[in-house]
């Protein structure tokens, strides 16, 4: 038998594994996770209603997940400010507004995980 320990997603598990003699396949033991999984994210629902949206969106250009709003509604930014800020892979991403503005609304929280093209604000 040979004893391992396996990373899966962030879930570590021990995995017991016992050579076989001769049969082709080797059983292998049940791995028994050293940490309970993560239910999966719901679905984020819109922050802000569609009357207060501006006519200028800033979408996410990777799936990750929003780990600081760094404007706020009513806030003015120029081009190039960072709006949101994501991580993906380990990188921070600042996701920026795309020309001069005010934030009309922001349509994600802080821990939302986003898909690449997501609404994250708008701005007028």
């Amino acid at each position: 038998m040979k004893n391992y320990t396996i990373t899966v997603n962030g879930n570590v598990y021990d995995v017991v594994v016992e050579e076989g003699a001769g049969s082709g396949a080797a059983p292998v033991a049940a791995a028994a996770p050293k940490a309970a999984p993560k239910a999966a994210p719901k679905a984020a629902a819109p922050k802000a209603d569609a009357g207060a949206a501006g006519s200028i969106k800033i979408e996410a250009g990777a799936a990750g997940k929003v780990i600081k709003i760094v404007a706020n509604v009513g806030q003015a930014v120029k081009k190039g400010d960072a709006v949101i800020l994501t991580e993906a892979m380990k990188m921070e991403i600042p996701v920026v507004a795309p020309q001069d503005g005010t934030v009309a609304s922001v349509n994600v929280a802080v821990g939302d995980s986003v898909e690449a093209g997501a609404l994250l604000a708008t701005l007028n």
